[in-house]
């Protein structure tokens, strides 16, 4: 006898132009943050307490950032990519 769970639900298309930016700004502030963090006080435990305020103040900064440009740079990216063939 197999159990299976059942299969969370997805957010509807609509929400991709908030759900896109919203992993891009934490996947992306979390590197960011990481590397600024570590190269100014170098690795060991006071990296380790100032890295996840310094992660929250790049994500507080980077995803409404991302909201407001995200769509100038797919225009920018469409003028010097061509489209799908097709």
């Amino acid at each position: 006898m197999s159990l299976s769970l059942p299969r969370p639900r997805k957010l509807p298309p609509r929400y991709g132009a908030v759900v896109l930016p919203f992993f891009l700004s934490l996947m992306m502030t979390f590197i960011i943050s990481g590397i600024s963090t570590l190269r100014a006080l170098g690795p060991g435990q006071e990296f380790l307490r100032a890295w996840p305020a310094a992660w929250a103040m790049s994500w507080a900064i980077g995803f409404p950032t991302l909201l407001v440009v995200l769509p100038a740079v797919r225009r920018l990216a469409a003028l010097v990519v061509a489209p799908p063939p097709g």
